[in-house]
């Protein structure tokens, strides 16, 4: 049906006699004669209808309307040029030609849009309800297709290290990996389930017993799990598993792979090796173990300086065993009332009981407003000054706590810090780096007992190893580790354990009886049996980096058909009901149907 694309012809074509198929993008008469702007997924070329050169074909370029399926075929020509008047478009790549229209078809009527295409929507749900129109705007047909070369890349660059795609079970069986599962239902096996994989680990790692020795999946993962901007109950990860190898293998593997899809999608070199830090490290200095380290603000422990301070919140907590911790956001000492009410609150959320603060307007202590520095000595204030570089204009925010909670509440304050002060608008700079040392159990106070930081197969470091089947448990550190770009967690793996013994001592320690073990995980116990080797992998969040590289804000903006904050796909009404005669099948009674009238 056509010649060539919309966004193929230059001005070496002129002359020629070609075809363009396409939407109308935009129409304009001027004094009869019309132009149109005629779109594929390609981009746009410019098209001339005059009574002149085809009067049928003119005559029906009066009834164009946005959004009209066409095709055209007409001759290549040079755009009108002079000195006085130029009509060339420099910001088209098609910009020097123009289509002398000479035959006309409409193929189809597109109705009145229920929106404009080249405006920006801030109704998500009338956009999702629509979403094939949504998905004609040049923004998210761009994000498609770089998703598509972000995955080929990272497909091309596992395939060229000797990594083979296997796929894995969509119907599995529920384990306990930390997230809820759905559920399906088995209309063979009455009164037994399905459930949709959270992710292929246990599957991988059968494929390492098995001697695959390299995998990879673009796998298909599903949680039932509460959405955000960047989570959806459904989603893609790149899968990855190698035997015989270590962590420093896996690292070297996944730079290389990242360095290859960034430069692909944006065209830039990425510096590898990445940059690294403990787990220790990141919750000490930014209070995340996702670290977004281009804002700066980095916390200060204070302990040792304010120990035998008169202020009771501080020494009464350094006493105890904890910690306090500041950051100084540069230049924000001008916060408005309103904005520490926002902090305050959001501290309290994250588990302070409010949260200290110092306005440095200017060097004279007199002139700083803060509920607390009357009660400090000078020593106390210069070394404030000195360890935080306080200036005037100088906003110091505090958290006291035990550690790790004074890391995480600081940690959110310093992020909504960074937000009231738009201290990441127009960054592009991409700071990738890696999280190591994580810790490898975490105690569960509700439950009273140790839980998996990362999941139940994660080798402990060799150091650790004997810690933990002799059941001596805090402080456990994990061969795990996650990969960083600016401030989201692109994705994490870890080594595994691969003998039975460790295995035990690990289910052990989780408190996960030898009869839960046998009947839980009974298949990957038993494949252990038989020659298990050295193994270990990582996934990465596909929706995530793609998000990144296209320096979007949600990952529903690289979805073609997402789900919204309630988990539903609004084009297709999903989730929907079920007949009574396919839940009579499934032997399933739901209270949710409405009664027979009947009754």
């Amino acid at each position: 049906m056509r010649t060539h694309h919309c966004n193929e012809l230059r001005a070496g074509n002129i002359d020629e006699t070609v075809s363009l198929t396409g939407w109308v993008n935009s129409t304009r008469d001027h004094g009869g004669v019309i132009f149109i702007d005629l779109r594929d997924r390609e981009g746009l070329t410019q098209v001339v209808f005059r009574p002149d050169d085809s009067k049928e074909a003119a005559q029906l370029s009066h009834s164009l309307r946005e959004e009209d399926v066409i095709q055209v075929s007409g001759l290549v020509a040079a755009r009108f040029q002079t000195d006085e008047i130029d009509s060339t478009n420099a910001d088209l790549l098609t910009g020097e030609i123009e289509i002398i229209a000479k035959e006309l078809v409409i193929i189809n009527k597109a109705e009145v849009l229920p929106f404009q295409l080249d405006k920006e929507l801030s109704n998500e749900d009338l956009r999702l309800k629509h979403r094939y129109l949504d998905l004609r705007r040049p923004r998210l047909a761009r994000n498609l297709r770089q998703r598509h070369l972000i995955t080929k890349a990272a497909r091309d660059h596992l395939s060229e290290q000797g990594f083979i795609e296997v796929e894995t079970p969509i119907l599995s069986k529920a384990t306990p990996e930390g997230a809820r599962d759905f559920l399906v239902p088995s209309r063979i096996n009455p009164g037994k389930f399905y459930a949709l994989p959270q992710a292929p680990q246990q599957y991988k790692q059968m494929l390492m017993v098995a001697g695959v020795e390299k995998y990879f999946q673009i796998a298909r993962c599903f949680r039932d799990e509460d959405l955000r901007a960047d989570r959806q109950p459904e989603f893609s990860q790149i899968d990855i598993e190698a035997s015989f190898v270590d962590q420093e293998d896996i690292i070297g593997l996944v730079e290389g792979m990242l360095s290859s899809m960034f430069e692909e999608a944006r065209g830039v070199k990425v510096p590898t090796p990445f940059e690294r830090l403990t787990w220790h490290d990141a919750m000490n200095r930014f209070g995340s173990d996702k670290p977004e380290r281009r804002i700066g603000m980095e916390m200060i422990d204070l302990s040792e300086e304010l120990k035998d301070c008169e202020f009771r919140v501080f020494s009464g907590v350094i006493g105890n065993g904890g910690v306090v911790k500041a950051i100084n956001a540069k230049g924000f000492a001008d916060i408005s009332t309103g904005q520490i009410d926002k902090l305050t609150k959001l501290a309290q959320e994250a588990g302070a009981k409010g949260l200290a603060y110092i306005q440095a307007r200017d060097l004279d202590r007199s002139t700083w407003r803060s509920p607390f520095v009357k009660r400090m000595t000078d020593e106390e204030i210069e070394a404030l000054r000195t360890r935080l570089n306080i200036e005037p204009g100088d906003l110091i925010l505090f958290a006291a706590d035990q550690w790790q909670p004074a890391c995480e509440v600081l940690g959110r304050i310093r992020l909504e810090v960074a937000s009231l002060q738009n201290l990441l608008q127009e960054n592009t700079e991409l700071d990738f780096l890696w999280v190591t040392e994580f810790p490898l159990l975490a105690y569960d106070e509700e439950e009273g007992r140790y839980v998996a930081v990362h999941h139940p197969f994660t080798r402990p470091l060799k150091e650790d190893e004997e810690k933990l089947r002799k059941g001596e448990l805090d402080g456990l550190r994990a061969q795990a580790y996650d990969v960083v770009l600016n401030g989201y967690e692109l994705g994490g793996g870890s080594i595994r354990i691969h003998e039975s013994e460790l295995q035990s001592s690990m289910f052990k320690a989780l408190g996960i009886s030898d009869e839960e073990a046998n009947t839980e995980f009974a298949h990957i116990l038993e494949a252990f049996k038989f020659g298990a080797p050295p193994h270990g992998g990582i996934a990465l969040g596909l929706d995530r980096v793609v998000m990144l590289a296209c320096q979007e804000e949600s990952i529903r903006e690289v979805i073609a058909f997402p789900k919204n904050n309630k988990g539903g796909e609004i084009m297709t009404s999903s989730p929907g009901t079920a007949t009574p005669t396919a839940l009579r099948d499934l032997r399933i009674k739901s209270t949710y149907l409405e009664k027979p009238k009947s009754e």
